[in-house]
């Protein structure tokens, strides 16, 4: 049966809703049998004229870093924890939809020494918290289909926002945060920890030192299973990701993966997406699991009989330098957890997962453990030396956390541009709808914006690993 251009519109992610952004005309044009989409999303990008290039951008500097969390159910906590211990910062204002959440982060919060307000109870409370005149940074933590509408009201607000990932779920709020970002001048981070792993710094470090020549390919993933959590009745609010696994095909978290190999490949800095395909596997697991679930728990009983996103989906990405990159996820799977990290170039490579993490010089074979460490100890960016053991003794996800918390407040506080941009957020984000588009179209072919409209031909690089830009900023 043929659907209706609404019903493709949902689909796809591409909303038609007014904000000055998309070309209605265009808009219009769409359905899901339409062969000249990417002529459309061309069209898109033609109505972008950029306001301000936020690559780069160093926003004047503070000596307290004023913050606002929304969403402390499973991420905020850790946010709060790893925050409260930087120097800087002053945590003022806490929000959840949930009056016991918000008032456990808000008591977690008192025992670090702050005092903030704690916002709840009504769907709108964290708007209140924006509003705030002593405010500088929002952490948004929230189910990601919340994430473009906060982190918009908030850079609307005067705040700097720092959003979980993905930062957006449609094509038009992805561009609705880049003409936001750039009119207010305010940053908009997507809060990528797998940027700051180790092995991926010290692999990022490599390929800009020249070790893997000119780099290839990139493989990437976030393959864990998810089915328990996401079954639970009590892991997630509302049962969200459950519902998200039940209405959307595509790739629909792809930046754990994507985000440091797009830092190794100098995306929006000297190369970009061009197009990708995407095929998905049928879902062998999530529907059974549904229904054996709603035989015996009315619960269950609204997510019996629902189309699932498939257990596996690969998307191919292909840049306008010629490279590619493979991208996967699968979370219902009962293999073993992989968020693949492979580098491929003329001189060398590198993989991570399955452990151990290796590397190779280009002889066909990896390095033997003593050539690898040799290799690391050359290699080591700043960053690593400089906090990886706080990293460590802190934590969250193997200390990323930690090392990513701090970058921010040290860049904020001195005024220096931001490891991830508006751009870089985004680009990553845009794989979702994207992915779905192809998916449901016979994994066709799809242009991927550019986001930069022409800047990333310009655009110096980010992701300071050596810390160029550093400030005394400490943790306790």
């Amino acid at each position: 049966m043929k659907k209706s251009r609404r019903d493709f519109l949902k689909m796809t992610g591409l909303s038609i809703a007014g904000v000055g952004v998309m070309k209605s005309s265009a808009s219009e044009s769409l359905n899901q049998d339409d062969p000249n989409l990417t002529q459309v999303i061309k069209d898109y990008e033609k109505d972008h004229i950029q306001h301000f290039n936020m690559s780069g951008y160093a926003a004047p500097g503070m000596d307290i870093v004023r913050v606002g969390i929304i969403g402390v159910g499973q991420r905020g906590p850790t946010y709060i924890n790893i925050m409260g211990r930087v120097e800087g910062v002053d945590i003022k204002a806490i929000c959840d939809i949930r009056p016991e959440k918000a008032e456990e982060s808000k008591k977690m919060a008192e025992k670090l020494g702050y005092k903030p307000t704690a916002y709840s109870g009504d769907k709108d409370s964290w708007k209140k918290l924006c509003e705030r005149d002593d405010i500088d940074l929002v952490i948004v933590t929230t189910p990601w289909t919340m994430h473009a509408e906060m982190g918009l009201y908030a850079m609307n607000q005067g705040k700097h926002t720092a959003i979980a990932v993905p930062a957006a779920a449609t094509i038009e709020e992805c561009w609705q945060l880049v003409k936001t970002s750039e009119e207010t001048k305010k940053h908009c981070m997507m809060l990528e920890n797998c940027s700051y792993h180790t092995f991926q710094m010290l692999t990022l470090n490599m390929a800009r030192k020249g070790f893997f020549g000119e780099i290839v390919h990139g493989e990437c993933a976030y393959n864990s299973s998810k089915m328990r959590n996401n079954f639970s009745k009590t892991m997630y609010w509302d049962m969200w990701w459950l519902k998200e696994y039940a209405s959307r095909k595509g790739n629909i978290y792809p930046t754990h993966g994507l985000g440091p190999i797009c830092q190794i490949m100098d995306i929006n800095r000297g190369d970009k997406f061009e197009f990708l395909v995407s095929v998905e596997s049928k879902d062998f697991m999530m529907a059974d699991k549904a229904n054996e679930l709603a035989a015996t728990d009315s619960f269950y009983d609204e997510f019996a009989n629902r189309d699932y996103r498939g257990n596996m989906n690969v998307t191919i990405i292909k840049t306008t330098n010629g490279r590619t990159i493979m991208l996967q996820h699968d979370a219902t799977s009962p293999s073993p957890e992989t968020y693949i990290h492979g580098i491929y170039g003329t001189h060398g490579a590198a993989l991570k997962y399955p452990y151990p993490p290796r590397i190779s010089t280009g002889n066909h074979k990896w390095a033997a453990p003593e050539e690898y460490e040799s290799i690391k100890t050359k290699y080591t960016p700043e960053i690593i030396k400089a906090m990886d053991e706080m990293a460590n003794k802190i934590g969250g996800h193997g200390g990323s956390d930690t090392y990513k918390s701090w970058r921010l407040i040290d860049c904020l506080r001195n005024g220096f541009p931001l490891d991830i941009d508006v751009y870089d957020s985004v680009t990553w984000s845009c794989i979702l709808p994207l992915s779905s588009w192809s998916v449901h179209n016979h994994s066709n072919s799809i242009q991927v914006p550019d986001f930069t409209a022409g800047a990333w031909k310009s655009n110096k690089r980010n992701m300071d690993v050596e810390l160029k830009n550093h400030g005394n900023t400490v943790i306790r």
